[in-house]
């Protein structure tokens, strides 16, 4: 009797391993789950912004508990950070695994903003002051590479068959992956004084 409750403790500690090893990894999950991960918001840190409707949830959620320690380094210099003092240049937060960048300008014509992608850096895009448009759309959307990757700068431009575009105020953030392409900071109506910090999360 005791060698048989001793197998079931062993079998539930098992069992109870292999869950906890299914649940920390989200390319397992249904949509379901990935909402529920997405939405309780434990991710973002106390960090009281909103994330964008356009954010990738799969890849968000991937990325996550790939990279937790950058993620939760990024979130809490958001949160904790005056934000509209902070000075216009790069701040690293860990090095070349976690840098902000700080701009101020005037948001663009579109005409004038080229459609961008990234391969080793994820960003976190917040716009601190002003309003401006951010065209969205998946990597499976592209059309013609108009600038070939440049290693250095971690970019490479391009046309794309079509996209949305989405409304970047100080009340939401957005995060753009690998696989997204974007075009950020057009202008809404007219040109707006911006202040933007992009965080840069590398991928591996």
């Amino acid at each position: 009797m005791k060698k048989l409750f001793v197998m079931t403790l062993v079998l539930i500690g098992f069992f109870g391993l292999a869950g906890s090893k299914i649940d920390s990894d989200p390319s397992t999950w249904s949509k379901k789950q990935v909402d529920q991960w997405f939405e309780k918001g434990e991710w973002l840190n106390g960090w009281t912004v909103k994330p964008d409707a356009s954010i990738n949830r799969k890849e968000m959620a991937i990325s996550y508990f790939k990279n937790k320690d950058r993620w939760d380094k990024a979130f809490s210099f958001l949160k904790n950070t005056d934000l509209l003092k902070l000075e216009v240049k790069r701040h690293d937060i860990d090095g070349d695994n976690l840098y902000a960048s700080v701009t101020e300008f005037l948001s663009k014509n579109e005409a004038d903003v080229k459609f961008e992608a990234h391969r080793k850096y994820i960003d976190i895009q917040y716009v601190i002051k002003g309003t401006v448009q951010m065209g969205v759309t998946p990597m499976s959307m592209r059309k013609d590479i108009t600038t070939p990757y440049n290693e250095t700068k971690d970019v490479e431009f391009q046309t794309v068959a079509k996209y949305s575009s989405q409304v970047a105020t100080p009340d939401t953030f957005f995060v753009f992956f690998p696989s997204d392409i974007h075009q950020p900071d057009v202008k809404v109506n007219e040109s707006v004084a911006i202040k933007k910090i992009v965080l840069k999360v590398k991928v591996n």
